[in-house]
């Protein structure tokens, strides 16, 4: 008994492919399969992070605040654990973020004073 198998050659009526045209084509496939959609494409915004404008001001600065602490703490932690020039730099990262929080209470006494004025 004899196996005879067949070789075919891995040939296509075409040269080459044209990229555009496949993708003209998978778009054309996608529309028929699933309908083209009549919502306007959302703008692309810039930037890696964007603010909900429904939250308001007071919101975020606590949010902020909150952060600068736990960066705050965990540079202070960190300090604890290592020497040197790094250890210098540790405790400087913590000492900064307590430098925002120290000018948003600075930013939150004049917002105050100035309520207290109007009254």
């Amino acid at each position: 008994m004899t196996n005879s198998t067949t070789h075919t050659e891995d040939t296509s009526p075409y040269d080459a492919f044209d990229s555009r045209k496949l993708h003209e084509a998978a778009e054309r496939a996608l529309d028929h399969h699933f309908g083209k959609s009549d919502l306007p494409e959302a703008p692309r915004r810039e930037g890696l992070f964007s603010l909900n404008p429904d939250i308001d001001a007071e919101a975020l600065l606590a949010n902020a605040s909150e952060d600068l602490l736990s960066i705050s703490i965990i540079a202070a932690d960190l300090a604890d654990d290592i020497d040197g020039s790094r250890r210098s730099v540790a405790l400087e990262l913590s000492r900064m973020a307590d430098g925002v929080r120290l000018m948003e209470g600075t930013l939150d006494h004049i917002e105050v004073r100035n309520l207290a004025a109007k009254f």
